[in-house]
């Protein structure tokens, strides 16, 4: 009896190409870092922006969308390597790394500008108590562009706050993409 002929698709698909190490080891090297700052700061957008009164639903709900999904997606890329199931999936992982990296670079670039946006066009107005009075009145002057919005001191704070961890976590996807990409033309 002769050998049973081997499935050409099964042989078709190379090896996972993989350069992170595997389990928790993954957690001592730099790529590993900063995909835990990626979810410890992108965690921090999603909680400033969603704790904020959303001034501008339209263009914050884009970074609460980008914020939500990338902290999703780089848990589970996280989770994939230290549960060591990289290695029983047949992938470009080195080229999976650099294409995910660099969308998510793409987005948080544009929530961060978003969320900068949203928050400087609160210059236009301020909050104050009445002299002698518990009531307030609100001064406007003239708006500094299409947007406007009324910020108390709080929320403008929180606001800040988000686009500053925007930017932390944009340098985060950028730097992982350039580790990515130095990975996978090795």
């Amino acid at each position: 009896m002769s050998e049973p002929a081997t499935n050409p698709a099964a042989t078709s698909f190379p090896a996972p190409t993989i350069s992170l190490p595997l389990g928790l080891e993954v957690l001592r090297t730099y790529s590993g870092v900063l995909v835990c700052l990626e979810i410890l700061f992108g965690g921090l957008v999603w909680i400033l922006v969603a704790s904020s009164n959303v001034p501008v639903p339209l263009l914050q709900g884009w970074v609460m969308f980008v914020s939500i999904t990338t902290f999703v997606f780089s848990s589970a890329y996280l989770t994939v390597f230290i549960t060591g199931l990289a290695d029983h999936i047949n992938t470009d992982w080195n080229f999976l790394d650099v294409f995910y990296h660099f969308l998510a670079l793409l987005f948080y670039f544009a929530a961060f500008v978003l969320e900068a946006a949203t928050t400087a066009a609160n210059g236009g107005a301020h909050i104050k108590p009445l002299a002698n009075s518990t009531g307030t009145v609100m001064c406007i002057t003239y708006p500094r562009g299409n947007i406007f919005t009324v910020l108390d001191d709080k929320q403008y704070s929180i606001n800040v706050a988000a686009t500053i961890f925007a930017f932390v976590v944009t340098i985060c996807y950028g730097c992982s993409m350039v580790m990515g990409f130095k990975r996978w033309r090795m």
